[in-house]
């Protein structure tokens, strides 16, 4: 009788921890997503204030000084926040051609900017 109420008690105590075991991964695999998800969210919103940041002074078409010098530094924030190439291109030649921007340039990073808030 006690063999068999032993068998019983073990049996039910390996149940539970095989229960508890996939719940544990359920819970894992949950929080994983979770994580995921907010990363995603995280990086879209830091793509998202990149291409604000670097839109703003293109908007008006015509570029000063200060705001091709402005330009010339996001090219690191553009490929931090993973822009695609239509960005990090004319802020490359923005970056390496200092005041004098040729005006394709400009044009290209107007184009890149009207597509991504369309």
């Amino acid at each position: 009788m006690r063999s068999s109420l032993f068998k019983i008690l073990s049996g039910t105590a390996v149940a539970l921890a095989l229960m508890a075991s996939s719940g544990c991964a359920q819970v894992a695999d949950t929080a994983k997503q979770a994580a995921s998800s907010a990363a995603s969210q995280v990086a879209e919103t830091a793509r998202t204030e990149a291409v604000k940041a670097i839109c703003a002074p293109v908007r008006d078409g015509k570029l000063n000084a200060a705001e091709v010098k402005k330009l010339s530094g996001f090219m690191d924030l553009a490929e931090q926040s993973g822009l695609p190439r239509e960005f990090t291109t004319p802020l490359r030649a923005f970056a390496d051609s200092g005041l004098e921007t040729p005006k394709d340039v400009q044009q290209q990073l107007m184009t890149a900017c009207d597509n991504a808030t369309k």
